[in-house]
C-alpha cells in the first residue's frame, strides 16, 4: 500500500494515551504545604520514586508534582519494552564498565523481576508479558555484530538463543532477516500508559499526595528547606527528587548533560487472524533490528503492530516544542520501511502516529547526582530505554537521599557523569554531523568514518 494512503486516517496522538482507561486528573497544588519528600515529574522516574519511598518508610509524607498529566510525556509515548538492561544494551555497558558488567546485568534482571512482583502486589493490569526480545540482523555486517558477544553472553550466563535465517524467520517471518538473537528472559512487553496509571493508583493507596497540572516554576533553598513553587501553590520539603527528564531542569547544571531527541512511532489497525498467521510471531517477542538507525516493533494485546524508531531527530537549538511531536516526513519513511519488512501485510493501515522527546546523554544511559548538600537528587539521560531502568534509577535516588552506601551507589556507573555536550551553536553542528555519519555507516556495511571512530575512542555518540 502507498504509505500516504495507509496514513491518511491515522490519528495524530499517542496510541497508549488514546484510551478510555485514562483516569481523571488529580487536583492542582493549591496553597502552601510542607512534606518530607517532593518528587518532581509524573513519569516512570517520579512514580517509582514516590512509590518506593513510601514502601521504605510508610510514615514519610510524599508529594508528587506533575506539570501536565501523569504519563503524558515519554512515559506514555514509548514502545512498551521493559528491558533488563541498565546500560542501554550489553555492548554499551561492556564498553564503559567492563569490570561491573556482570553485576549490572544481574541487577538489571532482578529489577525486571521486582517490577513484575510489584504489578502483582498492587494489581496493576498493564498487559505485562515476559516475551523477551529478538535482535535481528538485516545486513551481513549486522550478523557479525550480533555474533561478537556470544562468548561473553555465555560466560555471563545470560539467556540468549542464537538463530540462523530459517530459525529467526520461523519466529517472525520477514524476508529481510538474515539472523537473530532471542534474549529470552531479559525483556517484557507492556502497555506503558496503563503501567503509569497503575503506579499512580498504587502511590495514592499508600498516601502519596499527587498533584497534576502543577508545573514547578522555581526552586529556593534556605539551607534547611527546599521550596518548590507552582502557579497556584508552593511546597517546602527536606528532600527533593527530580525526575523531569529532558524538560527545562530546575537544576541548571543538568542542561549541559542532556539533549532532547525526538523519536517517532506508528500503530497499525488490529491484524486479522490470517494476517497475523502470515507473520507468525507466536511468542510475541519485542523486535529490534541491528542498524545504527534501528527500528523497534512489537505486538499489542489486540494484535496491532507498533512500529517505531529509525529517525532520531535533533532540532537545532535543542528546542522542545509541541509541533515537533508530528513529523510527516518520518511517518512516511517509517510506513515504507514497515511494508519492506512485512510485504505480506501490504493491506494493513495505520490508526495512530505520534512522536515524543527523549532525554539523551553522551553515554546513552542514565546518570545520577546530588545537589543542595545532598538534599536534592536526580536521575536523567536514560536515552530511550527507561521503562525498566527508571525503577533502578529511583532506587539510586532514594539510596543517595538516605546517605547510606549501597551496592547501587558504589557502582562506578552511578558515581561517574557523562561528558557534557558543547554549547550551542556548536552542539547543533556536532549532533547533525554525527547523525549524518551514522546514516552513512548504515549505507556502507557499518563502516564508521573518522568522526565516528574518534567519538568511539572518547566514549561519545548520539542515539535514542
Amino acid at each position: 500500500m502507498d504509505p500516504l494512503k495507509a496514513l491518511a486516517d491515522a490519528e495524530r496522538k499517542p496510541y497508549w494515551l488514546d484510551s478510555p482507561a485514562r483516569p481523571e486528573a488529580r487536583p492542582r497544588l493549591s496553597g502552601s504545604t510542607t512534606a518530607d519528600l517532593v518528587v518532581v515529574g509524573g513519569g516512570f522516574s517520579g512514580l517509582w520514586t514516590a512509590l518506593m519511598a513510601k514502601e521504605r518508610d510508610p510514615a514519610l509524607d510524599v508529594v508528587l508534582l506533575e506539570g501536565r498529566r501523569i504519563g503524558w510525556a515519554a512515559t506514555g509515548r514509548n514502545g512498551g519494552f521493559c528491558m533488563a538492561t541498565l546500560t542501554h544494551g550489553l555492548a554499551n555497558g561492556l564498553e564503559r564498565w567492563p569490570e561491573e558488567i556482570d553485576r549490572l546485568e544481574r541487577m538489571g534482571v532482578a529489577n525486571v523481576d521486582e517490577i513484575e512482583r510489584t504489578l502483582e502486589r498492587y494489581g496493576v493490569d498493564c498487559s505485562f508479558e515476559r516475551t523477551g526480545e529478538l535482535h535481528v540482523a538485516t545486513e551481513p555486517w549486522q550478523v557479525e555484530s550480533l555474533n561478537e558477544h556470544l562468548g561473553l553472553i555465555s560466560e555471563l550466563g545470560l539467556d540468549y538463543l542464537p538463530l540462523d535465517r530459517e530459525q529467526v524467520r520461523a519466529e517472525v517471518d520477514s524476508p529481510t532477516y538474515l539472523a537473530g538473537l532471542w534474549e529470552r528472559s531479559g525483556c517484557a512487553m507492556l502497555d506503558p500508559a496503563r503501567l503509569a496509571w497503575g503506579l499512580r493508583e498504587a502511590c495514592l493507596s499508600l498516601g502519596v499526595r499527587v498533584h497534576e497540572r502543577s508545573p514547578v516554576r522555581s526552586l529556593d533553598d534556605d539551607g534547611t528547606t527546599i521550596t518548590l513553587r507552582t502557579p497556584h501553590g508552593a511546597v517546602g520539603a527536606r528532600h527533593v527528587a527530580l525526575g523531569t527528564g529532558v524538560f527545562p531542569p530546575l537544576l541548571r547544571r543538568l542542561k549541559h548533560f542532556v539533549v532532547p531527541v525526538y523519536d517517532y512511532a506508528l500503530m497499525t489497525e488490529p491484524l486479522t487472524g490470517d494476517q497475523l498467521a502470515s507473520v507468525g510471531w507466536r511468542h510475541r517477542q519485542g523486535v529490534g533490528d541491528s542498524g545504527n538507525q534501528f527500528h523497534y516493533y512489537r505486538l499489542t494485546d489486540d494484535h496491532r503492530i507498533l512500529w517505531g524508531g529509525y529517525d532520531a531527530v535533533y532540532y537545532n537549538g535543542g528546542l522542545v516544542r509541541p509541533e515537533y511531536d508530528q513529523r510527516d516526513e518520518t511517518f512516511v519513511k517509517l510506513a515504507g520501511h514497515f511494508y519492506d519488512t512485512f510485504p505480506q501485510l501490504s493491506g494493513v493501515r495505520f490508526t495512530h502516529r505520534w512522536g515524543g522527546v527523549i532525554d539523551t546523554c553522551s553515554r546513552f544511559s542514565a546518570f545520577y547526582g546530588q545537589a543542595h548538600g545532598g538534599r536534592l537528587v536526580y536521575a536523567a539521560g536514560y536515552t530511550g530505554m527507561g521503562v525498566g531502568a527508571t525503577r533502578f534509577g529511583a532506587n539510586v535516588m532514594l539510596d543517595l537521599l538516605s546517605g547510606e552506601s549501597t551496592e547501587r551507589t558504589r557502582l562506578r556507573m552511578v558515581k561517574e557523569k557523562p561528558m557534557p555536550f558543547p554549547p550551542e551553536p556548536v552542539r547543533s553542528g556536532v549532533i547533525q554531523f554525527t547523525r549524518w555519519s551514522i546514516a552513512q555507516a548504515d549505507q556502507h556495511q557499518g563502516k564508521r568514518n573518522l568522526w565516528l571512530r574518534a567519538l568511539d575512542r572518547m566514549g561519545l555518540g548520539f542515539d535514542s
